[in-house]
């Protein structure tokens, strides 16, 4: 065991791109092909893997053999705070039954393996796991425990990686809670990893569920929050929705938007999949252009025509403002339209005049 490499594990906690780098060095020890690092619960979230596992690994979430498999429930039936060969959790008898072998590892050249689960602060479990060939035998215990030497440096790693994503989701959060925005950051199950005060006392719109998840109290409104839940992710879905809460009297008392984060608001182990923020109707008004724009992924563009429609301007008289045609003007329209997902220019200029910014004034 080196610094260097103990260095480089910690380092992905900061920089989880570079556990790929980890893992060559890890099966350099146990003479395996590379690594791969999943987290899981009921299913894959998220994984990365050496650039020789990575299609194999594209193959295991791609093709359900997640579900398939026995290997990460022995693992953790196991209860071992260490690195495991398949001989310990499997007879030779059940290795051939199992279709990670039989479908993947096997028809690749592989066949065994050290591997050790981590569980999460989140509820889920990390598994990492050095793949070896097959006509190399068994991992010899010397690497075991070798390897066994470094899992520590591993699971803090890993914790320290999800409490800073945890911290980050709550300064996010908390940012909003400063421009007076109730907000939630949720996972890819809907999880609540973090909320401000504002949100938390909005108590006749959110409902607090057990397992940290949440629920609005307009079944509507609650449907079209799950919808966005399940295909936040689908790829060419929409960046963001709006939608409104409405009170007993159907009258659109709230407006909730769900927005994804994505590319490096992500993290290996914890996932922030989206955030969820809620203002109140109030009075029309044309609010902030950037706060538009920020809200729904709008162009510059876009986001200055939503604030002029908002503040009551026809679009003949954005474009003579603006210096554009009236064309392009209903262009940029139908891109706020699609955006925040209404049907007509009154039900933009509805949703966009309920969003309020008590904090900063009222000031446009």
């Amino acid at each position: 065991m080196t610094q260097d490499l103990v260095d480089c594990i910690y380092e992905c906690a900061f920089a989880p791109e570079l556990w790929p780098d980890v893992f060559d060095s890890l099966a350099s020890i146990a003479d395996a092909r590379g690594g791969f690092l999943f987290t899981a619960n009921s299913s894959v979230r998220n994984w990365t893997a050496s650039a020789s596992l990575r299609d194999g690994m594209g193959r295991f979430v791609g093709e359900g053999l997640f579900a398939r498999t026995s290997r990460p429930m022995r693992a953790i039936s196991a209860r071992h705070a260490g690195f495991l060969r398949e001989l310990d959790v499997y007879t030779e008898h059940e290795l051939a039954a199992d279709p990670i072998y039989t479908e993947l590892l096997w028809p690749a050249g592989l066949g065994w393996c050290a591997a050790t689960a981590i569980p999460a602060p989140t509820g889920d479990v990390l598994f990492l796991s050095l793949e070896r060939e097959r006509a190399r035998g068994p991992v010899e215990t010397a690497a075991i425990e070798t390897l066994d030497a470094l899992r520590p440096h591993l699971a803090r790693s890993a914790l320290m990686s999800a409490r800073l994503q945890l911290e980050r989701a709550q300064t996010a959060a908390e940012t909003l809670a400063l421009i007076g925005m109730p907000a939630l950051v949720f996972d890819a199950h809907g999880r609540v990893l973090a909320a401000n005060g504002l949100i938390e006392v909005l108590t006749d719109a959110v409902r607090w569920r057990a397992q940290n998840r949440v629920s609005l109290s307009d079944p509507q409104a609650d449907r079209l929050f799950r919808q966005a839940i399940e295909t936040i992710e689908i790829e060419g879905a929409a960046s963001s929705r709006s939608f409104a809460i409405r009170a007993a009297d159907s009258s659109a008392a709230l407006v909730a938007h769900v927005v994804p984060l994505r590319r490096t608001a992500r993290d290996l182990i914890v996932r922030c999949t989206g955030v969820l923020v809620i203002s109140p109707v109030t009075l029309p008004q044309a609010p902030p252009v950037e706060l538009v724009q920020s809200l729904f992924d709008l162009t510059a563009a876009e986001a200055r025509v939503a604030r002029s429609l908002t503040a009551g301007q026809t679009v003949e008289e954005i474009a003579a403002g603006s210096g554009v045609s009236p064309n392009t003007v209903r262009t940029q329209v139908r891109g706020v339209l699609e955006k925040t997902g209404s049907r007509r220019q009154a039900d933009a200029i509805a949703l966009l005049g309920g969003i309020a910014t008590p904090q900063m004034g009222r000031k446009t």
